[in-house]
């Protein structure tokens, strides 16, 4: 019975060896893959940030509703009271 179970474990060792060498084999045969190259955002498009006095959102200070010296995400904010 332990002969029997040497040989198995022989022959699936064999067979393991082999598919790595084969598979190390055809990837050395393959080109390189290249990632596409990235785009990267112009430095013109970064806006500031800015703080909802109200709920503390942070939005682009270009979308601000001011009012009393503070900056708000929305109209409804602004008539709310600051926290």
């Amino acid at each position: 019975m332990s002969r029997v179970l040497f040989w198995i474990l022989l022959v699936g060792l064999v067979v393991l060896a082999v598919r790595a060498k084969l598979k190390a084999l055809g990837a050395r045969h393959q080109p390189p893959v290249q990632p596409p190259p990235r785009s990267e955002a112009p430095a013109a498009g970064i806006e500031n940030m800015t703080q909802c006095a109200h709920c503390g959102l942070h939005f682009p200070a270009s979308e601000a509703v001011h009012a009393d010296g503070q900056d708000y995400c929305s109209p409804g904010h602004a008539r709310l009271p600051p926290r």
